[in-house]
């Protein structure tokens, strides 16, 4: 059975205007921010281009449709205006991805600015109930793994594992990011070191909380805690990396999103295509 890949798409212009650049990069599934990344202001699509959304998804097939939240989020922030505007902001995402029919909102947790993981776990749980009690009825509330640059939460699937168990909540949900996770330190280029951090992932998290992956080539070294994306098989976990993640009896059968660099989002959705061909 084929894997199913899409990629994060503009919706520039007009919200349906995604569906048609989804169909042009020949994606099946999708991944959209639902206002500016770098605002906490929020859009409001007319219902007319909501409508157009749904009705150019069905036909094209698409399926599923994530929502990535806006870059701002720090749910560990001890500053109330960016704690509140950051609830407030994927309270509203929520909202907005059951409108559209989206699987939920991904996004990092934030940063503990040096107070350490333990100070701000507690918080951190707390907003995360506060945004399911205010969105019941909709979505998933999907945390993705971070690179592990200064004092970012969510890098260790350990991390990821006790915010999740201390919610114990089905809409809670996870994104690994595979650039993110190699960048951390974990060697998911080898058969040996993908079988060593899925187990780890299913000890600390569990599997069944696995929704997404975000696929994306690392320009870093592993354990350089530097987020930089790269175009699938042109970075450190290269091809045969992506080969065994693609056909992981953990992973083949989740979307694939890509997040690589503008412009070869085609390419890189028949180069994952391909690898998962045997």
């Amino acid at each position: 059975m084929p894997i199913k890949v899409g990629a994060h798409v503009s919706i520039a212009k007009r919200l349906d205007y995604a569906i048609d650049r989804a169909v042009n990069i020949g994606a099946d599934c999708i991944q959209i921010f639902g206002s500016s990344p770098q605002s906490w202001q929020p859009f409001l699509f007319p219902l007319e281009q909501v409508d157009e959304f749904e009705e150019k998804r069905e036909k094209a097939g698409i399926d599923p449709v994530f929502l990535h939240s806006i870059y701002l989020i720090n749910l560990a922030s001890k500053n109330p205006y960016i704690l509140g505007n950051s609830i407030g902001s994927l309270v509203q995402y929520l909202k907005f991805g059951k409108a559209i029919n989206a699987e939920g909102a991904v996004f990092h947790i934030g940063s503990h600015k040096g107070r350490g993981f333990e100070k701000v776990a507690e918080q951190v749980v707390e907003a995360m109930n506060q945004i399911l009690l205010r969105t019941k009825g909709c979505g998933k509330l999907i945390i993705e793994n971070s690179a592990g640059a200064g004092g970012v939460i969510g890098s260790s699937f350990k991390e990821i594992g006790l915010i999740v168990k201390a919610l114990n909540s089905p809409r809670i949900a996870v994104c690994l990011d595979t650039a993110h996770a190699f960048e951390f330190g974990y060697d998911i280029r080898t058969k040996k070191g993908l079988d060593d951090a899925m187990k780890e992932f299913d000890r600390e998290i569990g599997l069944e909380k696995l929704v997404l992956i975000h696929a994306n080539d690392s320009k870093t070294a592993r354990s350089s805690n530097r987020d930089r994306h790269e175009n699938i098989g042109k970075g450190k976990i290269g091809l045969e990396g992506f080969r065994g993640i693609v056909s992981h009896p953990d992973l083949r059968d989740l979307p694939f999103i890509i997040e690589t660099p503008p412009g070869s989002d085609k390419d890189d959705i028949e180069t994952l295509r391909s690898l998962s061909v045997h």
